[in-house]
């Protein structure tokens, strides 16, 4: 068994993406469930969505849970009260960056890596660059040859 993992945010097609795009990362090996967006369908969280995720990612090596936007850990904590009633599972709950984390998170889970070193992956991934270092170089060095702003679609 390895970590699972869930993913909580506020939009249920978020969740599914990110779990989707975490997933094809860990080819398989690791349990991903999305909870978002509220019972009804809308754009929220809700608790009973996020238990039910608890419940399918549970393992006995744990789960990490996942957050898109502070509020979100609110529901999670909620949710986490009512596992811990009927599941002796160690749930963590993570700040890292949703989307990185979770990848990250789930590759560090499908080598079978332990609960703490898959959370503390995850957190690591918030100094991952999204774009190749400038560092060191002057403005007009890193700025793009065609004068534009550099901004990136």
């Amino acid at each position: 068994m390895t970590v699972g993992l869930v993913i909580v945010s506020h939009s249920a097609r978020l969740a599914e993406g990110v779990a989707e795009l975490a997933g094809q990362m860990a080819q398989g090996k690791v349990v991903i469930a999305p909870a978002g967006g509220t019972a009804e369908g809308g754009l929220g969280t809700s608790v009973d969505k996020i238990l039910q995720a608890l419940r399918q990612a549970a393992s006995s090596e744990g789960v990490l849970v996942l957050l898109d936007l502070g509020s979100a850990g609110m529901a999670a904590e909620m949710a986490l009260e009512l596992f811990k009633q009927d599941h002796d599972c160690p749930v963590m709950i993570s700040s890292a960056p949703l989307v990185e984390g979770a990848v990250v998170a789930a590759v560090e889970a499908s080598i079978g890596s332990p609960l703490q070193a898959v959370a503390e992956a995850a957190a690591a991934a918030t100094t991952l660059p999204k774009l190749p270092s400038t560092e060191g170089q002057t403005a007009e060095e890193a700025a793009p040859e065609d004068g534009s702003t550099g901004n990136r679609t």
